[in-house]
């Protein structure tokens, strides 16, 4: 099917928390000549790849919702996996945006046509053509698994904790859990009492804090749902707590008080002096990726847990091999290793104006973005979550302050007649040089730990240095003249037109 008979104002690719909203806020507007696929049958994005045991959301719910779409039906104060879900689905069919997507259609290439201003997208459906590009895949995507010596040995079963093999029964076998990260800490309290004997595999101890979690029994429910305002208290205390999160970020010396705390936490929570040890971390609280939990450290604690404070190395059949020497024999290995995040993985099927793929560019660094949105020599393109926008926030929260950007510039490309635009380069240089310098004071950067905002250069290309309320700021309009722009419709009769078309540096 080659449906080059209508051209787009708009391609939305990813039907997930970003791609769902996008939809949404364009209709809001009156901007419906836009179309919508998703590689999956349902929407979700990364609530339906990851049905672990015991996923949830480390965000409160109350927040962790769209702004316009609040829900009385949390059954706890951070909402689990299935519920997110749920949500997502109920929100794109209250707003009439399950019927417009395209389901089990992936973006397979993605190429500028700068004869005719359009982008050119080939799909596993057929080939479309588009004005602008909206890339919603996620940063989450792409799960990670080391590539060790002697995996191909291992003969027992063996999955990632983004594709859980719900059909294999743990029940009474020997576990290897690799990596202490926001998923690991979730699911290994899950699985813990099934095991035989689980040896947790810990390269760097992270910082588990208490989560301030409770159930929403039904007559709460009730009352949130009768009192919306309650919802809309409940929503601006958690916005300002992690407000508050945010400043300590930026300024570590802040966090000395949160520090101290932890460690007096570890002690009243960890009884064996040796296991406290290891699981004290070396680095300050916030460097890397703030983890809670109740349920972790009693299952560390458990007679037939083993935390190994040291990296796997090798595989050997089906003895796993530690840093250390260690060497447990076992019956699966489940990843708890994360994503792929530093290079985002739609990178494979975008190329620039030039034809150079996205992800060859990226090779040798991590990609660089104009308010994570923007990139350098992509036109009349748009990216969701992209580089250096993260805060501790609902990544909601940050998807719907991105689309007052977008769906301005969409507008304003509509209205204005423009045919072209692309982030002048000067633009993005001066805004990451920026965004660079002002990192090195923050706790990412200056804590002390390796974590996955730093690519392999150690360049943080994953914090935003400032807060939250500027960001927003910075995002609640599209400035045209930081773009380079070209005026003229070329799209429908490319030879005319590109003699009529005048390049504006606007």
């Amino acid at each position: 099917m080659t449906n080059q008979a209508h051209i787009y104002d708009t391609f939305i690719v990813g039907a997930g928390i970003s791609g769902i909203a996008a939809a949404i806020r364009l209709q809001k507007v009156g901007y419906n000549n836009f179309k919508i696929i998703e590689k999956a049958s349902r929407v979700g994005g990364t609530w339906r790849e990851n049905t672990y045991p015991g996923c949830g959301c480390d965000v409160p719910s109350a927040l962790y919702s769209y702004s316009f779409a609040p829900s009385a039906k949390w059954s706890h104060l951070f909402a689990k996996q299935p519920e997110i879900l749920s949500y997502l689905e109920e929100v794109s069919e209250k707003f009439n945006i399950k019927s417009l997507i395209q389901f089990n259609t992936s973006l397979e290439n993605a190429a500028w046509d700068d004869s005719r201003h359009l982008w050119v997208l080939d799909t596993n459906q057929g080939q479309y053509l588009a004005k602008t590009l909206l890339c919603a895949t996620g940063p989450i995507t792409e799960p990670q698994t080391p590539r060790l010596e002697g995996l191909e040995t291992f003969t027992g079963e063996m999955f990632h904790s983004a594709k859980w093999n719900h059909d294999y029964d743990l029940t009474g076998k020997r576990i290897a859990v690799i990596g202490t990260g926001a998923s690991a800490i979730q699911f290994v309290p899950q699985i813990q009492p099934k095991a035989k004997e689980l040896y947790v595999f810990q390269r760097t101890a992270p910082w588990v804090l208490p989560k301030p979690d409770m159930n929403l029994n039904d007559w709460g429910k009730s009352i949130i749902a009768k009192y919306p305002a309650i919802q809309q208290t409940w929503r601006n205390s958690v916005a300002k707590s992690l407000n508050a999160i945010n400043f300590g970020l930026r300024n570590p010396i802040a966090l000395k008080p949160v520090n101290a705390l932890g460690r007096q936490l570890l002690k009243l929570q960890i009884k064996d002096p040796v296991l406290r040890k290891n699981v004290t971390p070396n680095f300050t609280v916030g460097c890397k990726r703030l983890l809670f939990a109740n349920n972790y450290y009693p299952a560390l604690q458990a007679a037939n847990t083993r935390l190994i404070p040291h990296g796997l190395v090798k595989i050997e059949g089906n003895t796993v091999v530690a840093a250390n020497g260690e060497r447990h024999e076992v019956d699966v290995i489940i990843w708890g290793t994360g994503f792929e995040v530093s290079h985002p993985p739609i990178g494979k099927k975008i190329h620039n104006a030039d034809g150079q793929r996205l992800s060859d560019l990226w090779k040798n660094s991590s990609p660089e973005a104009y308010l994570g949105t923007s990139l350098e020599n992509v036109p009349n393109a748009f990216l969701m979550l992209g580089p250096n926008v993260l805060v501790y926030d609902s990544f909601i929260g940050l998807a719907e302050a991105q689309l007052d950007y977008i769906v301005d510039g969409l507008q304003q490309v509509k209205a204005k007649g423009i045919s072209k635009f692309t982030i002048k380069p000067t633009v993005l240089r001066r805004h990451n040089e920026e965004v660079q310098k002002h990192l090195q004071t923050t706790v990412f950067n200056s804590g002390g730990c390796k974590s996955y905002y730093l690519d392999a250069n150690g360049r943080n290309f994953a914090a935003w240095p400032w807060s939250l309320a500027t960001l927003k700021q910075r995002l609640s309009s599209l400035k045209l003249p930081e773009y380079d722009v070209v005026y003229g419709n070329t799209a429908n009769a490319p030879t005319k037109a590109k003699s009529k078309t005048k390049t504006v540096a606007a």
